[in-house]
């Protein structure tokens, strides 16, 4: 009589519970509401308030720039193949770097959708200097970015067209030495691997993907870059910016490398900067210029993107070719940026 063996039941493993987001944020609205009169009387302090203030603006008035710079960045990435630029670009790599430079103009996006659209330019045989060109371009001379300058600085309009200028220069500058001294070997080879095109039937989740990753990671430097503007004005003393304001080159200086350290958004700085009331024009301006074109998070996406050999030797000189236009543009369009 044959044995019949039964294996025991396998057990389900018991679900976890996991502590997301959604879960972090409904304990602190809980927290808030038990707690609203405790915290009003703990916060309720003139710096804090001047803070909260300037904050709270910083945050509003940036938003709406930034949704639609994201989902423009979606659209980008989900409706516009990677080789329409590369049919319309000239064969000559000096030439290819002013039509990749106007076409920022037209095609906008904030710098992390920069990296990757010119990673797809490369792989599909598109000049690198043109490529890189409109990585620095795109997120510094789009309609976006610049209605949002004219927004920060409703007072001086001048602003828009010295940051276009600066910015443009930047980027075509950029383009230029690359096409003279540059190598492609220092590209590293996932760069220049050719990327599959979006299919037809997922380009809406790309778009809703695209669009919901850079909100995300967009959203997040802004509402640093809010903390930071908040607690300069309230903790920095205003006199510290009026000697800047009188130093002038130190002034320059201090605000091209507070514009690698913070590494805002394109769609944001300029709100950002336009809250440092006590600071000339011109150090704003190069704030405005350097940002987009060389910061930490930046340098990190080329690294991972590129290669660490691309990115040591592009970013530096980035920064002296961006300091340079924003100065040389500043000193013609703002008058020196008293």
């Amino acid at each position: 009589m044959e044995t019949i063996s039964r294996s025991a039941p396998e057990k389900k493993p018991a679900r976890r519970f996991k502590i997301t987001s959604i879960e972090v944020l409904c304990a602190i609205l809980l927290i808030a509401i038990l707690g609203q009169s405790w915290l009003q009387q703990v916060f309720d302090v003139p710096a804090l308030r001047t803070g909260s203030t300037v904050f709270v603006a910083v945050c509003v008035q940036a938003l709406p720039f930034l949704v639609l710079g994201v989902l423009i960045s979606g659209a980008i990435a989900a409706f516009v193949p990677g080789r329409v630029l590369e049919k319309v670009l000239p064969r000559r790599a000096g030439a290819a770097v002013g039509v990749a430079g106007l076409a920022g103009v037209a095609l906008p996006g904030c710098e992390c959708a920069s990296v990757p659209v010119a990673r797809r330019l490369i792989g599909q045989g598109v000049a690198p200097a043109a490529a890189l060109t409109f990585l620095l371009a795109a997120p510094a001379v789009n309609p976006v970015v610049l209605v949002a300058t004219a927004v920060a600085f409703p007072g001086n309009p001048e602003m828009v067209f010295a940051r276009f200028a600066g910015s443009l220069a930047t980027a075509m500058v950029m383009g230029w030495l690359w096409a003279k001294w540059g190598k492609l070997d220092w590209i590293a080879e996932r760069a220049r691997r050719r990327l599959p095109e979006v299919q037809h039937g997922s380009r809406w989740r790309t778009f809703a993907e695209t669009a919901r990753g850079d909100l995300v990671e967009a959203g997040g430097f802004l509402v640093l870059g809010a903390m930071i503007a908040a607690a300069m004005n309230v903790l920095v003393p205003a006199k510290w910016f009026g000697v800047l304001g009188e130093q002038l080159v130190l002034g320059v200086l201090v605000m091209a490398v507070l514009a690698v350290v913070l590494a805002l958004c394109s769609e944001a700085d300029a709100f950002v900067a336009a809250s440092l009331t006590a600071m000339p024009l011109l150090p704003k301006l190069v704030f405005l210029v350097v940002g987009p074109a060389i910061d930490v998070k930046l340098f990190a996406l080329q690294t991972g993107t590129f290669g660490k050999s691309f990115a040591l030797r592009f970013a530096p000189v980035t920064f002296v070719v961006a300091l340079s236009c924003a100065v040389v543009s500043g000193t013609l369009i703002l008058g020196g940026g008293a």
